[in-house]
């Protein structure tokens, strides 16, 4: 008969505390969209107030200001029952996706580009593919495993036990939640991300696995039935839940043409190449020290006092969101100098990993740091994500870029005849002679990637 025993073991684990994961969320936000959030932590968070405005004046009786604090945290208590009772979920059971980010591209080339940066191995890469194109606007798989592995060639024999593997990888990509076969996976995806410490964490996932449907209807009182869980932990578990976004992918959507601010601006001083976070576009924040004080020594006005700690917690996460922005530009820019000295031709071969190694950051956190963040050069405003290209081999030794070997493809077709246009093969063929290896397929996707035509389309009739 088993015995009931008691056993200790040694572990790494990674966990993420609730300033850190505002810290990443902040950090994937355009400056735009970052703006109109921190408005809105000012309207909401009685205890933030801008740098750069005067300090409200003070009353001359500080009963008078006490009053005015108890009526606020009045006011804070109603907002926050509110938040608590709607949550992530309307009045109809349906849940209320997230503020979404704007980005120009579709989810589709989100996750293609991470694709193509994380280390993936050829075979998953292929499999990767597949299961992006499956992937619905909301950012949910459509097609099950068995049907993935069917539009596969017999020859491959991939089976669903494999494609199982890389739909993991792929689920671990930005957005957190892409991927998910059903909405109780997708919040399961994201909750699994968080601190194991946090409070009500495994209920949620009980709710996320068993109970969505009371969830969304409300239904409490069955809940803390089915449960037998007390009120207090049932609300920290739904408040998790509901903090979840039940469709990832709308977070990475095409949007409306908007003006770029840069989030950094990079300079030649002294014939050396400098990276300054941009000075306007996001208000600097600091703790109202009013209420602060009031709340020194004072055991009450609870609602306050954690309206304190996340104003700290927002301000501190911005900091965290510059140093990371600060670290990323300056690698990029010492990566890639040539570019800034000559141009497209003169890009290197980086990706995620390279920048992730030297920086000591995780390849997710580089993802979502050069996603939507621009840097204004003196050879115009480019994405961070510009400057990551994948390797090709050259005679040399020495990797090209992607995007170089682009230039060149570009640049010899605007040096052709246009009576003679030239064939994807003979663009093979010179980049050749130029000691790069380059095969015509790739040549032909790079250049229709430039929207550039083929060579019997560019060639010109006599009049």
């Amino acid at each position: 008969m088993l015995k009931p025993s008691l056993q200790l073991k040694l572990g790494q684990t990674l966990t993420m505390t609730p300033q850190l994961q505002q810290a990443i969320r902040l950090l994937q936000l355009p400056v735009l969209d970052l703006n109109a959030q921190i408005q809105d932590a000012l309207e909401e968070n009685i205890m933030l107030e801008m740098e750069d405005l005067p300090d409200a004046p003070r009353t001359s009786n500080e009963t008078t200001a006490e009053v005015e604090t108890l009526r606020a945290e009045d006011s804070w208590q109603e907002r926050a029952s509110h938040r608590i009772q709607d949550g992530g979920w309307n009045g109809e059971g349906r849940p209320i996706s997230e503020f979404a980010d704007v980005s120009g591209q579709t989810l589709r080339e989100h996750l293609l580009w991470q694709l193509e940066m994380e280390d993936f191995t050829p075979r998953e890469a292929v499999i990767g593919e597949a299961i992006i194109d499956s992937i619905s606007d909301d950012g949910y798989l459509t097609d099950d495993l068995a049907e993935l592995a069917a539009s596969f060639d017999a020859e491959m024999d991939i089976g669903a036990g494999e494609i199982e593997a890389t739909l993991g990888k792929v689920q671990s990509m930005d957005p957190v939640g892409v991927g998910a076969r059903t909405i109780s996976e997708c919040i399961l995806l994201q909750l699994r991300q968080l601190d194991q410490a946090t409070p009500g964490l495994d209920l949620a996932k009980d709710l996320a696995t068993n109970h969505l449907d009371l969830v969304a209807n409300r239904d409490y009182g069955e809940l803390r039935r089915s449960l037998r869980t007390s009120e207090e932990d049932l609300h920290d578990a739904l408040a998790l839940v509901r903090s979840c976004n039940p469709k990832p992918g709308l977070a990475v959507s095409p949007a409306a043409t908007e003006y770029v601010i840069p989030d950094v601006f990079v300079r030649k001083v002294d014939n050396r190449w400098q990276v300054e976070i941009s000075p306007t576009g996001i208000p600097r924040l600091s703790i109202n020290q009013q209420y602060a004080r009031l709340l020194r020594g004072s055991g009450d006005h609870a609602v306050l006092r954690s309206q304190l700690q996340e104003a700290r917690w927002l301000i501190r996460s911005l900091e965290i969101r510059n140093e990371t922005l600060m670290k990323v530009a300056t690698c990029i820019v010492s990566r890639q100098t040539d570019f800034l000295e000559r141009g497209d031709e003169a890009m290197k071969p980086m990706v995620l990993r390279d920048v992730a190694e030297e920086i000591g950051m995780h390849e997710s956190t580089i993802s979502r740091v050069t996603t939507n963040k621009y840097m204004h050069t003196p050879r115009g405003v480019f994405e961070f994500k510009y400057f990551f290209s994948s390797h090709l081999s050259s005679a040399s030794g020495e990797d090209q870029s992607s995007t170089s070997v682009r230039a060149k493809i570009r640049k010899l077709i605007g040096a052709e005849n246009p009576a003679k246009p030239l064939s994807d093969s003979k663009l093979a063929s010179m980049l050749a002679d130029e000691g790069i290896n380059v095969a015509r397929r790739t040549v032909a996707k790079y250049r229709e990637s430039m929207n550039i035509a083929s060579s019997s389309e560019r060639r010109k009739r006599p009049a």
